[in-house]
């Protein structure tokens, strides 16, 4: 299938900003008028869409209103790119009523995580190169908090197009945030954690194949679904899992990852990637990283497919932007990964 990039954005685009999921901003106003502000501090010229800032209840009962948005922004000419506000928990139900032609005729930056999951992987399905990042509430919110190497990173990937580089590691991550509900806290992180780096689990030499991913429990929404992919989907990708702040057991990643075994994605994978897991604590990280290597070796037998874990990515912060569709080398001796082309055109 076609890659299909989106342009660039540069200082002075525009941003629509859309809320596909929860109806957070309609709750927590403050946050999300915070993650606008940094935004715009950075050059960007926002519009909201109707979605943005409805009511919770509202967007709930209203999928097709959400997808309406998503559709009225990749039409809009004057639209440069798109962010979604926060994830959620039901966004697949407004899968149905995307406008797939008009959406693939206007290519556009979209960007989301956690729930958003369900949209970014569908539309790279049909050839879009879309974003696994930060959003509004989660992420931009709190920028002004994170290190000022994070902020660099950040300003870099939304306002260049660069070809090749290695992924950052951060110096410290952080298990969420304070509770939003305290005004007086809006925008700040948890405490910092000293971040180890990715742990590679297995593999050898350097592979190279195409991003796909996002939140492992949202994509169990999908299975079995028309938006699942194709069977002959997974060859040559490079899958990137991270589970969510509701922090599922080991138990059930592993059934979940069991699955993935029994449709034969491992065999067909070049690399798997899985993020830092959200509230997990030090051993509880380690049985994870043991439980993903259980069931693709010792289950499967796949022995010779790189793993890498706890990866910047997720529902930790900071978190790395991730393009789904575009090639990743992971080298396995040197223990790095990078993007050998651009996510734009």
């Amino acid at each position: 299938m076609k890659k299909i990039k989106p342009k660039s954005l540069t200082q002075g685009a525009t941003l629509a900003i859309v809320s596909p999921s929860w109806g957070g901003p309609s709750i927590f106003p403050h946050i999300y008028q915070m993650g606008i502000k940094n935004l715009t501090a950075m050059g960007f010229n926002i519009v909201e869409y109707p979605s943005a800032k409805a009511h919770n209840n509202h967007l709930f009962a209203n999928p097709k209103m959400r997808a309406d948005d998503i559709n009225a922004a990749f039409a809009n000419t004057d639209v440069d790119g798109i962010i979604a506000t926060i994830g959620g928990s039901d966004s697949a139900r407004l899968l149905q009523y995307l406008d797939l032609d008009t959406i693939l005729a206007n290519p556009k930056f979209f960007m989301g995580f956690s729930d958003i999951t369900t949209i970014t992987t569908y539309l790279n399905q049909h050839g879009l190169v879309t974003f696994n990042g930060p959003s509004i509430m989660a992420g931009f919110a709190q920028l002004h908090n994170h290190s000022a190497d994070y902020q660099r990173y950040l300003a870099k990937q939304l306002l260049s197009a660069e070809q090749q580089y290695v992924l950052p590691t951060f110096s410290q991550y952080h298990h969420g945030y304070p509770d939003w509900h305290k005004m007086a806290l809006t925008g700040q992180l948890n405490s910092p954690i000293t971040n180890p780096g990715p742990t590679f689990v297995q593999g050898t030499g350097r592979v190279r194949g195409q991003l796909f991913g996002g939140c492992i429990e949202v994509l169990e929404m999908l299975k079995g679904t028309k938006y699942w992919p194709k069977p002959n989907f997974w060859h040559n990708k490079v899958l990137f899992l991270e589970t969510s702040e509701d922090k599922p057991s080991i138990d059930y990643v592993r059934y979940w990852l069991r699955n993935y075994g029994v449709m034969g994605v491992f065999e067909q994978l070049s690399g798997l990637m899985i993020g830092r897991p959200r509230d997990y604590n030090t051993d509880e990280q380690l049985a994870l990283i043991n439980t993903v290597q259980a069931v693709v070796k010792d289950e499967f037998n796949v022995c010779d497919l790189p793993i890498i874990c706890n990866l910047d990515f997720g529902h930790t912060d900071p978190q790395l932007i991730l393009p789904l569709g575009v090639t990743i080398e992971l080298d396995c001796e040197g223990q790095y990964l990078s993007l050998v082309e651009s996510a734009f055109q």
